[in-house]
């Protein structure tokens, strides 16, 4: 039996733990915090599964590879709403409306009414929209906690404490895959933060039932459902490191946009301020890398639930099917 060490708990290091549980290995899944928790960068994500809408600014592979998420997400765990993404933007804003519509695909431009009847607390403030039907979303703190207890169901490990890669002897029979993001550092020196910022609010006198992005110039906005009045607002991408504090700049833009979507949001209570840093390659392209029995998966910059599903299942293809991921890159490239 083969073993493998799964370094890392988040979105990607649960995903590949799923994938690979379906063969005849042990796993182990080691991390230095308790998972999941707010710890791992995954616990802050937006849970968007909107491969199409993320063409508007990404490579034509992650769009392909995400279209992979949302029946993946719906086998593995429950809570998947398959209802799709609905972008719009205010009537000064027209203009970035247009520029998406030409970079993406896979949806239908509504009228102000179609808009208005397909989410009414917009109140009909939006002349046009496009929407996504085939994309989906989930909660992402409830999908780990799913994945983490079907994985101990089924004999997997999870052990908390700190991976030295050079207290590391190498046995024939074992695989260690690398999934710590920007930990990963202290072997790929490329890896960069990329910082997302988001809020948590409650507003139970709005509904809605699909995420709705806002475009806007400088800081497009995307607002995601929660289930019972809560919403995450999110999320900003500034190039940094800092994974602790919001700056007042963005708590701003993104207060404003939620009461641009309905004024009545700026009576919501904010819950929570999630602030981390998403690792990310200079091409913001993930990545699977192999050194020795040492497979990285990492680089998901901020697509890790989008992602992660296709990732896994190239990791599984290589360990027991000699296949070549799609994205497989030099270790140290």
């Amino acid at each position: 039996m083969i073993n493998v060490n799964i370094i890392g708990s988040g979105v990607a290091g649960l995903c590949v733990a799923t994938e690979l549980i379906k063969k005849n290995v042990q796993i182990t899944i080691i991390d230095k915090s308790e998972v999941p928790g707010p710890d791992s960068c995954s616990w802050w994500a937006g849970g968007m599964l909107a491969p199409w809408c993320e063409g508007e600014s990404t490579e034509k592979i992650v769009v392909e590879l995400g279209q992979e998420s949302i029946p993946w997400w719906a086998k593995n765990v429950q809570g998947v709403v398959e209802k799709g993404s609905l972008v719009v933007a205010l009537s000064r804003d027209q203009s970035d409306l247009l520029r998406f519509q030409r970079r993406t695909n896979n949806y239908t431009i509504l009228k102000n009414e179609e808009v208005n009847q397909l989410e009414p607390d917009l109140k009909g403030k939006f002349k046009t929209g496009l929407f996504f039907k085939k994309e989906a979303h989930l909660s992402p703190r409830n999908s780990l906690i799913q994945l983490k207890k079907s994985l101990k169901q089924k004999g997997v490990e999870f052990v908390k404490k700190e991976f030295q890669f050079g207290n590391y002897f190498k046995k024939n029979n074992e695989i260690i895959i690398d999934c710590r993001g920007l930990a990963s550092r202290d072997c790929q020196k490329n890896l960069r933060g990329v910082k997302g910022e988001m809020l948590m609010i409650d507003c139970p006198e709005i509904s809605l039932t699909r995420p709705i992005r806002l475009l806007h110039p400088r800081i497009p906005i995307y607002i995601v459902p929660r289930g019972k009045g809560i919403y995450m607002l999110g999320a900003t991408m500034i190039e940094s490191d800092d994974n602790k504090n919001i700056t007042a700049r963005s708590l701003m833009e993104l207060l404003n946009a939620a009461y641009a979507i309905n004024p009545i949001f700026g009576e919501s209570k904010i819950l929570e301020i999630g602030v981390d840093a998403r690792p990310s390659y200079p091409n913001n392209i993930p990545s699977i890398r192999k050194k020795d029995n040492i497979i990285s998966v990492n680089g998901l910059f901020r697509h890790g639930f989008l992602l992660a599903p296709a990732l896994a299942r190239m990791v599984s293809e290589y360990i027991f099917d000699n296949k070549i991921p799609e994205i497989l890159s030099e270790y140290n490239s």
